[in-house]
């Protein structure tokens, strides 16, 4: 079903990420008429060089997990000699193939949605596009090259995602101090990666390379990994990567990275060096808003450069809306999406949903995955909402036990009183599949005694959601079991 108008509306978007599709998309629907101007590809850096060939390389690394303990569950690989001996393979990974697979993928998803775009009427121009005032887009060859196009539109949504942020101390140069989009150029395992920087980017990529063979160090600033993040989470986490051999240098900041020609020479705010043959700068990322117009245009920025945007994804210009990882909302390619189509829905007079941030699915590609959603243990513990908290270890699960789960857990977060299930943590295997009911259950209220109504399936890693409700039921509108 589409919108009607009486004079056609038009849409320009600045941007082909994850938001900028979607608001095209969108717009395309509602009989708008939709022009995309994209300087690196319809996808964006989500798809090309970030999370589509992230999380190939992190289900690669998975696989390489599953292999080498299979022998856990009575599967056993073997070789045989010359003299019929069986000798155990060793598993190796050919990383040349995994990044050209990987990287095939995310041309290929950037293909797809490119085909997306036209099929539903969107016009499509390469090129390097900044504000024009309110009302217009002007397109060129690069940034401060020759002007070749200027698309005026009704409705503007900039779109236009973040980088890798640099650190003057430890400059990137492709070859052995990287940031994540430059890690698909290595030919080889790297010898000893370290990784400096322990948030989602850095212990994501911390724990593939660890799986993947390499020998990895993980410097953190903080007194933890994944800092921000639930405290029983990071700390299964943590105890997961000390067991495969990563080396935790925690509360150490690094102050300069350098390449010695052979490797480089980490050294530590304390003095401290530490030697590897390539470093991964995973320090954050800046919004890509430098340059294209927004201040001319009476865009309201924060002092990083990120665009003031409201829930429904406006900016302080009525016209002009935002969306993604250069605004200041929440960072994540789902999130991008959702303010793309509601930028459009909001421009063009269709139904419209603020974006709230507690109903907001996370995820942690790590091994075990990390998914929460909703009101934290923290925020109990800082007096913000009055709610309880039940956890189930994944062991006691049937199923894990089946699978050879070890590491991980379930836990709830309910209203006290009511019951209402208003947050959630799952560490475990695909956590990012088995988080999807307790969202639903926290966008619609649901209490724990109607989540532990619902049939799980015998066995299975979803009846611990279940067995966490049905352990805080209420009664005389108290939660027992908690």
């Amino acid at each position: 079903m589409s919108l009607s108008f009486e004079t056609t509306q038009s849409v320009a978007i600045l941007g082909g990420g994850p938001g900028g599709y979607e608001a095209a998309i969108a717009a395309a629907q509602l009989g708008a008429e939709v022009t995309l101007v994209e300087r690196a590809g319809v996808g964006g850096s989500a798809v090309i060089t970030d999370v589509v060939p992230s999380k190939s390389l992190i289900a690669t690394a998975d696989a390489a997990v599953a292999i080498k303990g299979a022998s856990d569950l009575g599967v056993q690989l073997f070789a045989k000699t010359a003299d019929g001996k069986p000798l155990k393979p060793e598993i190796a990974i050919n990383l040349t193939a995994v990044n050209k697979r990987l990287l095939s993928l995310a041309r290929q998803q950037s293909d797809d949605m490119r085909a997306s775009l036209v099929e539903a009427g969107v016009k499509i121009i390469s090129g390097h596009g900044r504000l024009e005032g309110d009302n217009a887009v002007v397109v060129s060859t690069e940034p401060g090259g020759i002007d070749f196009d200027r698309v005026e539109a009704d409705t503007l949504v900039v779109s236009v995602g973040a980088s890798p942020r640099e650190l003057d101390s430890a400059k990137p140069d492709g070859v052995r101090i990287l940031t994540w989009t430059q890690l698909y150029d290595m030919k080889a395992l790297p010898e000893h990666l370290i990784v400096v920087g322990s948030g989602v980017t850095g212990a994501e990529f911390a724990g593939a390379y660890m799986n993947l063979g390499a020998k990895v160090t993980l410097v953190s600033s903080r007194d933890q990994v994944l800092p921000g993040e639930d405290a029983d989470a990071a700390a299964v986490l943590e105890r997961v990567f000390k067991r495969g051999g990563m080396t935790l240098l925690s509360k150490s900041r690094a102050e300069k990275v350098e390449n010695t020609g052979s490797g480089v020479l980490v050294t530590l705010s304390d003095g401290r060096t530490v030697e590897g043959s390539h470093c991964l700068m995973a320090v954050g990322s800046i919004p890509n808003t430098a340059g294209i117009g927004l201040e001319e245009a009476g865009i309201q920025m924060t002092e990083s450069g990120h665009i003031q945007v409201n829930r429904v994804a406006r900016t302080s210009v009525p016209n002009i809306y935002a969306a993604g990882d250069c605004t200041t909302f929440v960072p994540l390619a789902s999130v991008a999406s959702m303010q793309g189509r509601t930028a459009v829905f909001h421009a063009l007079g269709d139904v419209v949903i603020p974006l709230e941030r507690r109903r907001i699915t996370s995820n942690i590609f790590t091994a075990p995955e990390i998914a929460t959603i909703g009101w934290q243990e923290k925020d109990i513990e800082d007096g913000l909402i009055n709610a309880v908290v039940h956890k189930l270890p994944l062991a006691a699960n049937p199923r894990a036990k089946m699978m050879g789960i070890k590491d991980g857990f379930v836990k709830l977060i309910a209203r006290q009183g009511s019951g209402s299930v208003v947050g959630g943590v799952i560490v475990g295997p695909r956590a990012s599949e088995l988080i999807y009911p307790i969202a639903i259950a926290v966008e619609r209220r649901l209490t724990v005694d109607q989540v532990s109504r619902v049939f799980a399936v015998y066995p299975s890693l979803s009846s611990s959601i279940t067995d966490a409700a049905r352990a805080m039921h209420v009664v005389d509108h108290t939660i027992y079991g908690a």
